[in-house]
């Protein structure tokens, strides 16, 4: 169980911080940055789930995954393979591909790209998942320099599409969807 007496411990005084495994790093380190904006978007999460209220099988799926998000993070702030530690696991993944395909069922087809926007709740789940792919980047990045467990970016990548999907179904299951117009700005 996680316990946390002292918030304040001054260790990152000097741009460093300690993974999961006790070694230090500097703040700016990729796996750093990588859990930090897994970290962010569960913040960005936190905001969409204000803006569902009333859908409960959504506020359930968000906070499915602000729980997955944290078990993400401790995935990622531990260096290498470890036996016995939290990963990310198929079934989080899978989780999330039967969410999406269940959201997507009733949706028409698109004929256009989405503009974020619409409702609240649609604009931003369109934010939460431009966070998600940066975040996905991110750990791109950093499993072509050490080991990550390949699962932590299918889900990620999987993550992406259930809010945009999500966006849709705020959006009246597509109907307030605001579309792209090529060439409108000119």
């Amino acid at each position: 169980m996680v316990r946390l007496d002292v918030i304040t411990t001054r260790g990152g005084d000097a741009g460093e911080t300690s993974l999961g495994d006790g070694s230090r790093v500097r703040k700016d380190a990729l796996r750093v940055e990588a859990y930090g904006t897994v970290d962010e978007l569960n913040a960005v999460l936190g905001l969409l789930r204000l803006h569902l209220e009333g859908d409960a099988e959504a506020e359930a799926m968000i906070g499915r995954i602000q729980n997955d998000l944290f078990d993400l993070g401790a995935d990622l702030c531990v260096p290498g393979a470890g036996e016995g530690r939290l990963r990310v696991s198929p079934a989080q993944v899978a989780r999330l591909e039967q969410e999406v395909a269940a959201m997507n069922a009733p949706i028409p087809p698109l004929r256009s790209f989405v503009l974020p926007g619409g409702s609240p709740g649609a604009a931003h789940a369109h934010l939460a998942r431009t966070v998600a792919r940066r975040a996905e980047r991110l750990v791109v990045a950093l499993a072509a320099e050490e080991e990550v467990n390949p699962e932590a970016l299918r889900y990620l990548n999987r993550l992406s599409d259930h809010l945009f999907v999500l966006a849709r179904r705020c959006n009246g299951n597509g109907a307030r969807d605001v579309t792209w117009t090529p060439g409108a700005g000119r």
